[in-house]
């Protein structure tokens, strides 16, 4: 019994002490694990934790980076940058949305409206996106809710760039306008969105959509410490970023006002160029709009009223607008003729007016004179702006020469290469085209209303300027531009044009015989500054400002029998069934600089519309030439 009692308590020791080891053994492999855990985090994943502490202690903010300014050809500012207050909220970062914003609309003194609006922003976004309570805060506002800040986590007083433009409509279609970055300008531009913070404003059209990669600038970073609330206690480091590329431009600001308010009250355009570098010195398209509307988003009224607006002031109408050219495509008309040998200078043709008209194939072609002319030469067809004679000259010619002509000169394409993407090429009809376009063959009694300038032929104003300028310069051609290049020499220009005839140069001829050109520019003369010319009242005698032009008067809707038995005056006719006035001029004449077109949408007629802004135009355009001058020089110089 006695050994029973022994062996039981030994056995039960046995296990006590097995147990223990067990447990001791537990105890040492859990220690263990812990001490090794503790190296692993401590030592091998101290950088790490390091790096994650710094995180929640150092915040990095970016700032809008700032945008290059635009300067004009005289280096003024006509784009520029000012500081812009916004109110900034992250919903997600916020411990009561609806305490904070209530706060907020009793300081800020915000309407009903205005707190609707910051929910309904609030429910479309995502939690950790950034709403933008305020885009517009002035300096007081902006210190009140600095002032309260502490009492207001998770809001952000922000200073932005916004935008400036000091001339308002008057560059408006030029350098176009900036807003908000949308979804789709950071998906299509990795810079937009690599430098994205809330409230960047891109550029949405015109040259600021352009350039925009070269504007846009660096962002500034700041680092921070934050205690465990997240508010600042100390700004360790700036990074400041580098301010966008600023960008020169070929345009006169004086001579782009002046044009403004030449066409005060009217729609069209009118655009200038340089005929030896194609510079484009003005172009103005009116009525326009004030691109500062934009800075803070443009209200839903103000943007339907300017979408709605009959004289359509957010089309472009340089480089966007289709026209028939109307007579002012007579002097290519003239010059494709005498190119391809088809007539002589001596060709006469008897214009009997609008009560005797050309018959073909039962049609009637009539001309713009009453009376008619008489019999005409091709000079004088120019001068007094003969349709008759013109119909004539076109039937022997041809459209498809015609096309040709017209194409090398500049009509059919885009003038500004890969600056506007809203440039329209336009229609230079041909045999080809209307078979490819429309399905169906050509007429003859299309190509005789092509060569006054109607029918399916459709330009831009700008096309014309450049068309005028090649022929003013002899027939040569010219590379538009709206970016300066220091490095042209005008007289090297002058030069080379000049000695040209194996059609090696860089400015290529584009006629066969030179005095083709000289003959047309001399009838375009004789059409501005000699009696009977459908110009002549607003020529200028003055030799310093003497330029040459040539009117149009292009039909908006055919005209019937009736109506024209009628004889209305412009103003008894409803403003949209006005013919759209025209005038093409280069000057000084003896020795020409500068090309223009002046184009008044339903203005009646080029004559009495659009050649008398030419002549108020060319004075001031010439009184600007030489200080237009001593800056190429100066810029060759430092070039």
């Amino acid at each position: 019994m006695l050994g029973d009692g022994i062996g039981s308590n030994i056995r039960k020791s046995k296990l006590i002490n097995r147990r223990m080891f067990i447990a001791s053994t537990a105890k040492a492999v859990i220690f263990f694990g812990i001490v090794t855990r503790l190296f692993y985090l401590q030592v091998e994943q101290n950088k790490k934790y390091l790096t994650l502490s710094d995180k929640n202690r150092i915040r990095e903010n970016k700032l809008p980076p700032i945008r290059g300014e635009f300067k004009d050809y005289f280096g003024k500012t006509i784009a520029g940058n000012l500081d812009v207050y916004e109110l900034h909220v992250i919903p997600e970062q916020v411990e009561d949305f609806r305490i904070l914003i209530t706060r907020v609309k009793q300081i800020l003194n915000l309407t009903d409206k205005d707190v609707n609006n910051i929910y309904n922003l609030k429910n479309k976004q995502k939690p950790w996106e950034t709403i933008i309570i305020s885009d517009n805060l002035t300096w007081e506002e902006f210190s009140k809710i600095n002032y309260y800040l502490y009492d207001l986590p998770g809001l952000k007083p922000i200073i932005t760039v916004g935008r400036n433009y000091p001339f308002n409509e008057s560059y408006s279609h030029v350098l176009g306008y900036v807003a908000y970055a949308s979804k789709e300008d950071l998906s299509s531009n990795e810079i937009i969105n690599e430098r994205h913070v809330p409230g960047l404003r891109v550029g949405k059209n015109g040259l600021e959509k352009t350039f925009e990669t070269q504007l846009i600038g660096t962002n500034t970073v700041q680092r921070f410490e934050v205690n465990a609330y997240g508010k600042r206690i100390n700004q360790l480091e700036v990074q400041n970023g580098d301010q966008g590329t600023s960008l020169r431009i070929t345009i006169d600001t004086k001579i782009q006002n002046y044009t403004s308010e030449l066409l005060a009250g009217d729609a069209g355009s009118i655009s200038i160029m340089d005929i030896y570098t194609g510079e484009i010195v003005a172009m103005n398209s009116s009525p326009s709009f004030n691109p500062n509307d934009f800075l803070y988003g443009i209200g839903s009224k103000k943007w339907k009223d300017l979408n709605s607006d009959p004289y359509k002031p957010l089309i472009n109408k340089t480089i966007s607008g289709l026209y028939s050219p109307g007579s002012t495509i007579k002097p290519i008309v003239a010059l494709s003729a005498l190119e391809n040998n088809i007539i002589s200078p001596d060709l006469k043709v008897n214009c009997k007016g609008h009560k005797n008209p050309l018959e073909l194939y039962g049609s009637k072609y009539h001309c713009w004179k009453k009376k008619g002319h008489g019999y005409m030469s091709l000079s004088n067809a120019i001068k007094q702006s003969c349709d008759t004679y013109f119909y004539e000259v076109s039937r022997l010619l041809g459209v498809d020469r015609l096309n040709e002509t017209a194409r090398k000169f500049g009509l059919g394409d885009i003038v500004l290469k890969n600056f506007f993407d809203n440039e329209k090429r336009g229609v230079v009809p041909s045999t080809k085209w209307k078979k490819e376009a429309i399905g169906q063959n050509w007429y003859l009694g299309e190509t005789l209303i092509t060569g006054i300038g109607q029918g399916y032929i459709q330009t831009t104003p700008l096309q014309l300027t450049l068309m005028t300028a090649q022929l003013a310069n002899g027939g040569n051609k010219i590379y538009p531009t709206i970016i300066p290049d220091n490095t042209k020499n005008i007289e090297q220009i002058k030069s080379q044009m000049n000695n040209n005839e194996n059609f090696t140069t860089n400015y290529p001829s584009l006629v066969r015989n030179k005095e083709n050109v000289k003959f047309v520019l001399n009838a375009m003369f004789r059409s501005t500054n000699e009696i009977y010319g459908t110009s002549y009242k607003s020529r200028i005698e003055d030799p310093k400002y003497q330029f040459a032009g040539k009117t149009g008067t292009a039909q908006v809707k055919r005209i019937t029998e009736a109506e024209r038995e009628l004889d209305l005056k412009p103003e008894q006719i409803p403003y949209e069934e006005r013919d759209h006035a025209w005038f093409i001029a280069f000057g000084p004449y003896k020795n020409p600089r500068y090309a223009l077109t002046v184009f008044v949408e339903h203005g009646g007629s080029g004559s009495s519309k659009a050649a008398p802004i030419a002549k108020k135009l060319f004075k001031k355009l010439i009184d600007r030439h030489e200080e237009r001058e001593k800056i190429r020089i100066n810029d060759r110089l430092i070039s």
